[in-house]
């Protein structure tokens, strides 16, 4: 066995998302020499179970075995079908496992790629969930970074606290980039209120669910951002008067005047 080789595979495939469980069984699947073999692994996201076939494949020339694809079958609580679909190893462009699994759900990703040119870009990737390939896999979307979406401006048209905090802000970035689902705090009508959200690269925006993750039809959407405009407005109408009281005091002319009379006797 090409002890390289099994180095680099090995953390090929931590670095794709499966961890090191596989460490044991990948050298003994080498050391056989077989012209193929595949791995098995599953994970659990929530309720949902995902499980992984790696696939290897030795060289006809050499020693050294390549990671090829994984296929992913994903079952969710409730439904008795499974969805399928086979993700390729690619130098710099792999997808790893939770991103695979962000994607069968119908999340968006944020991806560096390497075009066949060896140019390195960056885009968004979606499974479209109408249109196949010849070995039956759902075809992948790209938005380029000159289709224009703007993550930061569209997470920024809501009233969410962590983005008051530059650390908490880039986690939560980078989390929807990932394609997470992705919990908030929106401030509503002053009152702080969990909720999630999701990167939507199509329609330059993002996608709300409230607290249960039952995502917010457009009409709720534009009422919620009107409350947490008023949340906002409400909540600077108090800093400013408090700033108010400690000048002046409160009330109106009358009592200044009152109160300052007062304070010079």
């Amino acid at each position: 066995m090409n002890e390289r080789n099994y180095d680099y595979l090995k953390d090929q495939v931590k670095y794709t998302g499966f961890g090191e469980a596989l460490e044991g069984e990948l050298k003994q699947q080498m050391e056989k020499q077989q012209p193929t073999f595949s791995l098995k692994h599953d994970a659990f996201y929530g309720e949902d179970k995902v499980s992984a076939e790696l696939s290897f494949r030795k060289s006809e020339q050499t020693d050294l075995y390549f990671f090829n694809s994984y296929k992913v079958s994903l079952q969710k609580e409730g439904r008795p079908e499974s969805l399928e679909q086979t993700f390729y190893i690619n130098k710099g462009n792999n997808i790893t496992l939770k991103e695979a699994y962000n994607l069968m759900e119908g999340r968006a990703v944020n991806k560096d790629l390497t075009s066949r040119e060896g140019e390195v870009y960056n885009a968004w990737v979606s499974l479209d969930f109408k249109d196949t390939d010849n070995n039956g896999n759902f075809r992948l979307n790209h938005y380029h970074e000159n289709y224009g979406y703007d993550l930061e401006a569209a997470v920024g048209k809501h009233a969410i606290k962590e983005l008051e905090n530059p650390s908490h802000k880039e986690d939560l970035m980078n989390s929807l980039k990932k394609g997470n689902l992705q919990s908030a705090t929106f401030i509503r009508d002053g009152q702080e209120v969990k909720q999630y959200l999701e990167a939507n690269p199509q329609f330059k925006t993002v996608n709300v669910y409230d607290a249960d993750k039952n995502r917010l039809d457009m009409r709720q959407g534009k009422e919620q951002q009107q409350s947490e405009k008023q949340g906002q407005s409400a909540k600077q109408g108090r800093g400013q008067s408090a700033k108010g009281a400690d000048e002046d005091g409160p009330g109106d002319e009358k009592q200044k005047k009152q109160r300052r009379k007062a304070q010079s006797m």
